[in-house]
């Protein structure tokens, strides 16, 4: 149930809520966007197995990261840790960080963005295994 479908039609909503987008392809794997609203995004994220997201960082938002299947090795600033499903973790705001599947299954992650802006455009890329600027 999305937070839409919660809430009685008789209150309404003050801001636009999204569903389900198309689900966008990327050299390491794919993200569909489940839900956005002010000041927060949900998405779904798959990993290929040894494939990994540019070592990257965000002026305007932070995330939070749950994994439901596969493991993570997570790389925040100067903190690496590996997470199985079940687990999570958070990355803040100018925080560099690495996201990447070191076993053999998918891996999948929610991940939710808090922030003021939460366009894609807001990635400054560090390292890039696929030459991305």
């Amino acid at each position: 149930m999305t937070l839409a479908q919660a809430i009685p039609t008789s209150i309404g909503l003050p801001f636009p809520i999204i569903g389900p987008t198309e689900t966008e392809n990327r050299p390491w794997g794919s993200f569909t966007t489940l839900e956005e609203g002010p000041g927060y995004k949900i998405k779904r994220i798959e990993v290929n197995p040894g494939h990994r997201l540019s070592l990257q960082m965000h002026h305007h938002r932070s995330e939070h990261w749950i994994v439901l299947s596969g493991t993570a090795k997570v790389t925040c600033d100067d903190k690496i840790e590996i997470l199985e499903a079940n687990q999570s973790t958070y990355v803040p705001q100018c925080s560099a960080h690495r996201l990447e599947n070191p076993g053999v299954i998918q891996l999948v992650i929610i991940e939710v963005q808090n922030g003021e802006y939460l366009g894609e455009d807001d990635i400054i890329r560090f390292q890039d295994d696929y030459s991305r600027g």
